[in-house]
């Protein structure tokens, strides 16, 4: 375990037990997702390596002055505060699991402050912009080629390297305007997306069946648009990439295996590019099509329920976006703004 190794050689075996067990119990007891466990892993090897760098051989010397000088120190570093919150919700759920397995006499994480983090509106494309953005068809010899280029477990390969049979052209056209479409028409996550299995697209009602969060099912609308996306992919695009590998998985990579986020990201940076759009990432379309439903007049609670959010307040940040893009709107053009 790379754990393990930034630990150090003296302390590998006492922490990296407890590492194994606390990565188990986020995955099998919490149904954390495997960006969630990863993110919380790295924060707590972090920890236990700063906690032997203090000279702690083991979780039981773990305390709230340790957990204090650790956070210290990622603020000397420049963290930001986002990334200071996360860090201190990691060690926390570290400390009162290794407190509930009896590794730690108290749990020092509930002694930890939660840094204020300031409210960062997340960027959105306007709805010309966005209609720019799927109305337009990318280009297909260049998505083909650079997705030759790229596995489909996101990594770069020999750019020599041939796909596994015929060029893939027009089924990455038509895989890639699909996927752009149900990101913006669904406001689905990444992740989200690149889960998702033949059977849980239904055509006829127009939804789909997302594995969020925390292994929590929920049914999204889709746009008509991006049911004629995926259904021009079912038909003519994914059966020029069907490969023995492929399994149920709806979006494939050229080599047949399931497409992977981080060839998503680059064809949506791409084709934003292209168009001289505002760069952004794919939780850019989903943040884009939340605001645009609220514009719209859709009900706070729907749009929760859209995007999957345990808790409102989550949702609720998408209204201040709408209410600072009036405010810009109006300072624009009052002419006593």
């Amino acid at each position: 375990m790379a754990a393990n190794e930034e630990i150090g050689a003296e302390s590998a075996e006492a922490f990296g037990l407890v590492l194994s067990d606390f990565e188990r119990h986020l995955r099998a007891e919490r149904g954390l997702s495997a960006h969630t466990v990863r993110a919380y892993l790295g924060d707590v090897t972090d920890l236990l390596a700063h906690a032997h760098r203090m000279g702690l051989r083991d979780v039981a010397g773990l305390d709230v002055r340790v957990l204090r000088t650790w956070l210290a120190a990622q603020h000397a570093l420049g963290r930001s505060r986002a990334t200071l919150a996360r860090r201190t919700a990691s060690a926390r759920v570290f400390t009162a699991f290794a407190h509930r397995r009896g590794l730690l006499p108290t749990d020092p994480g509930v002694l930890l402050g939660t840094p204020k983090q300031g409210r960062t509106l997340p960027r959105v494309l306007r709805q010309d912009e966005a209609t720019a953005l799927l109305d337009r068809r990318p280009s297909r010899g260049r998505t083909a080629a650079a997705d030759d280029r790229t596995n489909d477990s996101g990594q770069r390969t020999d750019s020599r390297e041939e796909p596994a049979s015929g060029d893939g052209t027009d089924a990455v056209a038509l895989r890639d305007q699909a996927v752009f479409e149900l990101l913006y028409g669904s406001a689905i996550r990444i992740g989200e997306l690149c889960g998702l299995d033949v059977d849980d697209v239904d055509l006829a009602r127009r939804t789909i069946r997302v594995i969020g969060k925390g292994d929590k099912e929920r049914t999204v609308p889709m746009s008509a648009p991006a049911a004629r996306a995926v259904d021009a992919w079912l038909r003519r695009g994914r059966p020029g990439l069907v490969r023995d590998r492929s399994g149920p998985a709806l979006f494939l990579g050229t080599r047949g295996g399931r497409l992977h986020p981080t060839v998503v990201r680059r064809d949506l940076h791409r084709r934003l590019a292209e168009l001289g759009l505002p760069d952004m990432g794919p939780h850019g379309l989903r943040h884009s099509a939340a605001t645009h439903l609220l514009e719209g007049g859709a009900d706070l609670r729907s749009v929760q329920e859209i995007l999957g959010h345990s808790s409102l307040a989550t949702t609720q940040m998408y209204t201040h976006v709408t209410a600072e893009r009036l405010r810009a709107a109006y300072r624009q053009a009052h002419p006593r703004a």
